[in-house]
């Protein structure tokens, strides 16, 4: 961290939990890292430590998913690989199984799903209907699609589904755009990489010889797959209206309906290049309004470095916003949703921009960790060039970050939370949100470049009251992915969309997670289901969690 900007951070960070602070505060709400004691043993690799080349420093996803519907989440963490093959000591891709007692039993080998490719990310969902979750990879190499077949097993799919995508995929997420009831799948691109066209250690940062990229070696081109509803997927880009863009080294993926008009739109982080924001036209097709929106670039009207995305309202206005990770010295992008299908630069009115600015974010998310009713923010961060340690030793690995929201009394304003496990140092890629144990706060997965994942159990955020909702659809997609909910407790009223894809490189609980304070019940329940069908539960209590199924 940089010397310039760290006692601004700190004094900022002080300054805002003084303001926040009560007479009797109450007892500190933390995350502690139970990864070994959780029996989880992985370890993550991607090429050489050095890192020579670009794709070394990428990779790092996992995902949250309850893969056996025994009503805890499993985790799925995605392994690299190297030039040159991979070594005997190195773990495939694995799978941990919810033991529901806050432990996991590693289950790779029962379901068949120990994948051997240079693995990136992952995003998970039931793309048949079937009523189960499936998986789909994507690799520096060939993507690959575990379709779930029930009973704790997998079966590899992606050939026979048409999407064994080839080359460097890095993003992925699963929405129905179309409306017809299955899920589609959005994959973002990256580079044309082969370690035979560009030399090591190509580039220069700040005088240290660093690898090359991702700025003059050619983009990938993103691909959207349309659900055939055969088990079948077809390449539909053009069709659809999205190769009328320009490749740009894509990396996060957002499926959202940001302009509340009842269809999904999807938002993509670039790497170095303006993002993508396509408004869906609700005839199948999109077009690209980054610009016009004003959620392309920074507030100064600069591409920035977009590695991971977040996506809630953090407000409480009924809109969703866009938060997007950056490299060093360029600050996380806050793009509040101004109604009128705009947005507006928010990060240093919101008190993320100065804290960011020294780190390199990657993975991101919304969550209410506290269960006051507000969506907080947690990012992970860490260097790309192990070569900053040689004139700023201790930059590589770099510390999570909890941004805990103000609220409105405060102009919903965020506050860098003290220090706990979260806050370790590390070179952290993916992360993931979801209440593994069940016990009613949001607890998290964080997924680190060649190193073991952590497990961070929210201690203490359940004291305030909580509802989760899990949606069924059946005349729309059995996720629910494109519904709205809107949940009313003591008179204040939250929004949260089930989206898909996300963070970096991952895959989050795709439960609903209402915070609701001091309050035993929500008075009303609204769901505003894809197919637009409008549902309402009343007088629901609090502290439970809910299967909804779609009437």
């Amino acid at each position: 961290m940089s010397r310039l900007v760290k006692p601004v951070v700190l004094a900022l960070s002080c300054y805002l939990l003084s303001c926040a602070a009560e007479p009797t505060p109450a007892p500190q709400i933390r995350f502690a890292e139970v990864t070994r004691a959780a029996g989880i043993h992985f370890q993550h690799h991607s090429g050489n430590r050095v890192k020579n080349y670009l794709p070394e420093a990428k990779g790092g996803g996992g995902a949250l998913l309850d893969y056996d519907n025994d009503g805890y989440l499993d985790l799925y963490l995605v392994n690299g690989s190297r030039f040159g093959g991979r070594t005997p000591a190195d773990q495939p891709s694995a799978l941990y199984h919810n033991q529901g007692d806050g432990t996991f039993a590693e289950t790779t080998a029962q379901a068949g799903v120990g994948d051997t490719s240079w693995g990136m990310g992952c995003a998970a969902a039931d793309y048949d209907n079937d009523g189960d979750s499936d998986l789909y990879l994507t690799s520096f190499g060939t993507n690959v699609l575990y379709r779930n077949e029930g009973k704790g097993r997998f079966a590899s799919a992606a050939p026979q589904a048409g999407v064994a995508l080839e080359g460097w995929s890095t993003g992925a997420g699963f929405g129905d755009f179309d409306q017809d009831g299955d899920l589609d799948l959005y994959v973002a691109r990256y580079v044309d990489f082969s370690p035979e066209r560009v030399p090591p250690k190509g580039g220069m940062w700040k005088g240290t010889l660093v690898f090359a990229g991702p700025l003059g070696l050619p983009a990938s081109p993103d691909v959207l797959y349309c659900n055939e509803g055969d088990g079948t997927f077809a390449d539909c880009t053009r069709q659809a209206g999205l190769a009328a863009s320009p490749p740009g080294y894509g990396l996060g993926v957002e499926w959202g309906d940001y302009d509340d008009d009842g269809d999904l739109d999807l938002y993509v982080a670039n790497d170095s290049e303006p993002n993508f924001l396509y408004q869906n036209q609700g005839k199948g097709t999109f077009a690209e309004v980054g610009l016009q929106a004003r959620a392309a670039l920074s507030a100064e009207g600069l591409a920035q470095a977009s590695m991971g995305l977040a996506y809630g309202d953090y407000d409480n206005d009924g809109r969703q916003d866009y938060l997007a990770t950056h490299f060093e010295d360029e600050y996380n992008t806050l793009y509040h949703n101004q109604g009128d299908g705009t947005f507006a630069v928010a990060s240093f009115e919101a008190g993320l921009g100065e804290p960011s600015l020294p780190m390199l974010g990657f993975g991101t998310c919304f969550l209410d960790y506290d269960n006051d009713g507000d969506l907080d923010l947690a990012v992970a961060n860490g260097h790309v060039y192990p070569q900053v340690e040689q004139t700023r030793p201790g930059t590589y690995t770099q510390p999570g970050q909890l941004f805990v929201n103000q609220g409105a009394p405060h102009g919903w304003r965020f506050a860098l939370a003290a220090d706990d496990d979260l806050s370790l140092p590390r070179v952290g890629r993916g992360l993931c949100k979801g209440d593994y144990d069940n016990d009613g706060d949001v607890d998290l997965l964080l997924l680190n470049l060649d190193g073991p994942p952590a497990l961070l159990r929210n201690e203490g955020g359940n004291r305030n009251h909580w509802l989760v909702l899990k949606l069924a659809g059946t005349r729309s997609n059995r996720d629910g992915i494109g519904a709205r909910i809107a949940v009313t407790a003591g008179g204040l009223r939250q929004v949260v969309e089930v989206a898909g894809g996300g963070s970096f490189l991952s895959h989050s609980d795709q439960r609903a997670h209402f915070g609701l304070g001091a309050h035993t019940r929500a008075e009303q329940v609204e769901i505003r289901w894809p197919t637009g069908a409008v549902q309402y539960l009343r007088e629901v209590a609090a502290d439970q969690f809910l299967t909804v199924s779609e009437e």
